[in-house]
């Protein structure tokens, strides 16, 4: 499937500047139909079992990496605040698709154009702050290893606010003026779209690629004229996690997006937007607490409290 510069999905676009002519009688299209889920009963059970798995997951895995950034006091750093900021982005990233697509498979494939509109804003809003986060968060650890010394000055709680703050105003503002565009397309021809979700070509993508492979680059290259082995390797972990998230975060993006004249099958496509907007943000909980020891700990000692404190309670309704 070809993605254009504005709705990937539409099969035809009535534009009259471009010389193709509506005529007066013709409706414009006001509900589409996503033909790329299963039909048949047992196919789509199938595909909704482990997708509402994946995506109550997603929820609570990020919902305790938030919990346990708040509550514990030596994780009141600027990288675990950008963590948990990006954990709670990235809620509200699948949920602007995932619970569509579990509607869709047991229920009308559907969705209307404001429903759709609205679909590409919310996905676009927060995955486009994802990816500014991750630059800052680039930024972060560029500084903590390139500048230990002044990175204490540099990296204050007021700057990790205005990072995230900033994240956030681009990520919803970028996309406005061009949904604000594409809802006064009159479009018509076929309504079935041949996708699970609403999406379009965020051009804002290489940008931010660029901007955080030349951090990485940075980073690299200093760890590499470290001359312990010890002391490269204690940087290395430190970003890691990060390094993990970006290459599995805009891996698929480039599968998405960045595909030039390449085409998929209706299969290929699919699977790739799954683990762009499904896979992707289901590993980032796991990256970020199985691999990063005192978010382990945090979480480990914060879950020992919690059963502590249900035991506690059973002994005392027993007694």
């Amino acid at each position: 499937m070809e993605y254009g510069l504005f709705l990937s999905f539409f099969v035809f676009l009535c534009i009259p500047s471009t010389g193709i002519y509506t005529s007066p009688n013709q409706s414009a299209a006001q509900e589409f139909i996503f033909s790329a889920f299963p039909y048949s009963w047992g196919s789509s059970v199938t595909c909704f079992i482990p997708l509402l798995f994946i995506y109550t997951f997603i929820v609570i895995g990020n919902l305790v990496i938030i919990t346990v950034v708040q509550l514990n006091a030596p994780l009141h750093t600027p990288m675990y605040f950008f963590i948990g900021t990006l954990s709670f982005l990235e809620i509200w990233y699948t949920t602007a698709t995932i619970p569509k697509m579990l509607a869709s498979l047991l229920g009308e494939k559907t969705i209307s154009l404001n429903g759709c509109l609205l679909q590409m804003y919310f996905f676009h809003s927060t995955g486009i702050s994802e990816v500014c986060l991750l630059t800052a968060m680039a930024f972060d650890r560029y500084l903590a290893i390139c500048s230990p010394l002044h990175y204490p000055t540099i990296m204050t709680p007021r700057l990790c606010a205005q990072l995230t703050l900033g994240c956030c105003v681009c990520g919803f503002i970028t996309p406005l003026p061009e949904i604000a565009w594409i809802s006064t397309l009159p479009f018509c021809g076929s309504n079935r779209l041949e996708h699970i979700f609403c999406d379009f070509l965020p051009l804002e993508i290489i940008t931010a690629v660029m901007l955080i492979f030349m951090s990485y680059v940075g980073i690299v290259a200093v760890i590499v004229r470290i001359r312990s082995a010890e002391g490269r390797r204690k940087a290395f972990s430190t970003c890691v996690s990060h390094i993990t998230v970006f290459l599995l975060f805009f891996g698929s993006v480039a599968l998405m997006y960045l595909r030039f004249s390449a085409t998929y099958s209706l299969f290929w496509d699919t699977a790739i937007a799954l683990a762009f907007a499904v896979l992707s943000p289901f590993f980032n909980p796991i990256i970020y607490s199985l691999r990063n020891k005192e978010m382990k700990e945090a979480i480990k000692k914060h879950l020992g409290q919690k059963l502590g404190e249900w035991a506690g309670l059973c002994r005392i309704d027993r007694g």
